[in-house]
């Protein structure tokens, strides 16, 4: 017995070694951030990839625009929309993460509450729908908006798939912490904001504005950076303006709102 627990133990640990080893041969080469512009990233590849499969044809429209060249308006929506705190934190907002845990708590109550009471309902009887901690367990939450900074955000877009595990997710930390360690501020949120996507085929401030206003970044207004930085969450579906522009114009006046009092700490 204690023979195949040894042999046991020994694959595990090969296997483990040789999955550290990969990991770090395949470990990006973040320090040439500092100097070097993405031409492509993982989300771009993927986008690339899925049109290819769906038979429709690979749109690709980036233009790198300096930081510089990119208005203020846009870089503080962009804060005021995705990450108020980007210059106080370290790439991990936790007063964020636990505002998303407790909004998971929430909604894990409400769904157990209605889960009991159609039940009851169906049983005809009368029950007490209060979750318990005996008989509720609160989902993960899921680190969508609110909780991704966008030093992780970055992370994943210029590294990592579009799989959601517990693997990515680390790999996105661990990536996340060596963007801050090795890029200053200004140089994280000018690669962020020339890879994000902004529709269909369309990635990066200047591609953005020149789609949408038909205009350079340098020139846009509050308004239209407001605008932009609204359709960051879901710029294909949910907050995409041809699809769903109330949703875009409400979260615009949110941003709006709160872009004046957004200072750019670099």
């Amino acid at each position: 017995m204690w023979y195949w627990t040894k042999i046991l133990f020994l694959i595990l640990l090969g296997a483990v070694g040789v999955w550290l080893i990969y990991e770090l041969i395949t470990f990006p080469a973040i320090g040439d951030l500092r100097t070097e512009n993405p031409t492509t990233t993982s989300m771009i590849e993927y986008r690339l990839s899925e049109a290819r499969s769906e038979g429709r044809e690979p749109r690709k429209f980036m233009i790198w625009t300096p930081i510089e060249q990119i208005s203020p308006h846009l870089q503080r929506a962009v804060l005021a929309g995705e990450d108020s705190r980007f210059f106080e934190h370290h790439g991990f907002d936790w007063e964020a993460i636990q505002s998303a845990w407790d909004e998971a708590v929430k909604e894990g109550e409400k769904e157990s509450r209605e889960e009991c009471e159609a039940d009851a309902k169906t049983k005809q009887e009368k029950k007490d729908c209060t979750p318990s901690e005996d008989d509720w367990i609160p989902p993960m939450p899921s680190f969508k908006r609110g909780a991704s900074t966008v030093t992780q955000q970055l992370a994943k877009n210029l590294y990592l798939s579009e799989d959601r595990n517990f693997l990515r997710k680390g790999r996105e930390a661990v990536y996340t912490y060596f963007l801050e360690r090795n890029l200053p501020k200004k140089r994280i949120l000018e690669l962020y904001l020339n890879v994000i996507e902004w529709g269909d085929g369309v990635y990066g401030a200047e591609a953005a504005s020149r789609t949408y206003f038909n205009k350079s970044a340098s020139n846009l207004t509050r308004e239209e950076a407001a605008f932009l930085s609204a359709m960051i969450p879901s710029p294909l579906n949910v907050f995409n303006p041809q699809k769903n522009r109330k949703r875009v114009v409400r979260r615009q006046r949110v941003i709006l709102k709160y872009m004046n009092g957004m200072p750019l700490k670099y």
